[in-house]
């Protein structure tokens, strides 16, 4: 007898660790108050509870158009908000992040580009009730003619399919074109499928759960006979953003000829969508929404760094907002008064943000961490990379989060990790961190040098 033995995959999966990996959620109660540790946040209690009034904002559909500013410092968690605030909201609402250079990087126009991700930003679920036929294949008899056009050969006339369901029966006469699509989905008898009853198409779902025997070799879904009648009324529900639909509206749709096809090979591959295919697209949607097929969701865009937008793109931007169909745009800043790209270098404005925006915005603020905050941080973080760290190491880290920056004290832990595996501890110590402070500078240290060398660089 010829052995076949299962070869077990010993190799574990090593987690990627990102910046923000340890981000949960707001880390709110039932009441909304912030929790001291919680979601992996660490206080910020102020900024995380107005952040929870605008998730509940946005829930209710009472924030579309508006705009929120997190302004803080560099390292205060305003990313980590925004990304807090996009889990506390699932994964039904549309979220997208973008920082503000990325507007100048792109193939197109930058307004163009930011209308795009505003697009992104606001998504349309369209529930529609189709006609199916649904059941397990019982029967699959192709019936032949005699060809048309003569000849000897024999074409497809219809196809007669039975379908079981666990009331009762149906044997139907199918289209040849119908027997086309059952053939790509490669049915055979004993498979579950639906047929759309208005545009004749078919969907294999799986393989009857009757065939399945404990001994089958194949690598086969499996999936129950199905209830009610073969002939139902089936609601389907389906989840775009606006911009899906702009650019399936602006494909061109050239003829079959080698001049078109040509044509299309040629184009740019990102083309600009124009304003009035927008405006087409808004008027067919807001008639889906009267009409009750659609519903409209209004997603979060997210634009980190927006003081490196400039003017033109700030104009465009309040222009934006007060259109009828809008996200809500979360904006993040680390910049106290500056000038705005594309303005007067004499001319400051808070947060590089021109004053008529500032009006808008709901302003929340992220204080700095006190040393057991950060403390609190380093080891969460420590748990999360699979590390142990002593108190005295803890200690010295967290003075490097107060003296230096939180980023700096954080990014040291890897590398310390490292050293005290290699010196044969299981834990870091003060002389892992040590070590790495001389291996690796801090901004202030690499100044420093910077200034005291001449000819350095």
């Amino acid at each position: 007898m010829v052995q076949i033995n299962e070869v077990k995959d010993t190799q574990t999966r090593e987690s990627r660790t990102a910046a923000h990996t340890h981000i949960k959620g707001l880390g709110l109660d039932e009441h909304g108050i912030a929790k001291k540790v919680e979601g992996g946040f660490v206080g910020q209690s102020d900024a995380r509870e107005a952040c929870g009034i605008i998730v509940d904002l946005i829930k209710s559909k009472r924030m579309s158009g508006k705009a929120i500013l997190l302004a803080g410092a560099p390292g205060t968690g305003k990313t980590a908000l925004a990304l807090a605030i996009s889990q506390e909201l699932g994964p039904k609402v549309p979220f997208c992040p973008i920082v503000g250079s990325e507007l100048f990087s792109a193939e197109i126009k930058k307004t163009a580009a930011l209308m795009e991700n505003f697009r992104r930003a606001i998504g349309l679920r369209i529930k529609e009730t189709k006609e199916v036929y649904e059941g397990e294949v019982i029967e699959l008899t192709p019936e032949e003619a005699e060809n048309p056009l003569g000849g000897y050969g024999k074409t497809i006339s219809h196809v007669i399919v039975g379908l079981k369901t666990a009331k009762g029966t149906k044997s139907l006469r199918l289209d040849p074109s119908i027997y086309e699509s059952i053939q790509k989905e490669r049915v055979s008898v004993g498979d579950v499928i639906y047929i759309e009853a208005n545009t004749g198409s078919v969907k294999r779902v799986g393989r009857s759960d009757a065939y399945a025997t404990e001994f089958d070799l194949e690598a086969e879904e499996y999936v129950p006979l199905p209830k009610g009648e073969v002939h139902k009324k089936k609601e389907i529900v389906q989840d775009v953003s606006l911009h899906d639909l702009d650019v399936a509206n602006a494909r061109p749709q050239g003829g079959q000829d080698v001049l078109s096809m040509m044509g299309q090979l040629l184009k740019p591959r990102k083309t600009e969508i124009t304003d009035k295919l927008r405006s087409e697209v808004n008027k067919v949607v807001s008639k889906y929404i009267d009409q009750g097929v659609a519903e409209l969701i209004p997603g979060v865009l997210f634009i980190d760094e927006v003081n490196m937008l400039d003017i033109e793109c700030f104009t465009y931007l309040n222009r934006a907002l007060e259109s009828s169909i809008a996200p809500i745009v979360v904006l993040a800043s680390n910049r106290g008064m500056t000038t705005i790209r594309g303005t007067d270098d004499d001319k400051k404005s808070p947060h590089g943000c021109p004053a008529d925006l500032i009006d808008r915005l709901l302003i929340v603020r992220t204080l700095p961490y006190n040393q057991e905050e950060i403390k609190t941080i380093i080891s969460k973080r420590a748990v999360l990379e699979n590390l142990n760290v002593t108190p005295d190491a803890l200690d010295k880290l967290s003075l490097h989060g107060i003296n230096n920056s939180l980023r700096y004290a954080l990014q040291l832990l890897a590398p310390a990790g490292v050293l005290s595996k290699t010196a044969g501890r299981s834990e870091i110590t003060s002389d892992d961190i040590e070590e790495c402070e001389i291996l690796f500078l801090d901004s202030r240290r690499s100044i420093k040098i910077l200034e005291e060398t001449k000819g350095y660089l």
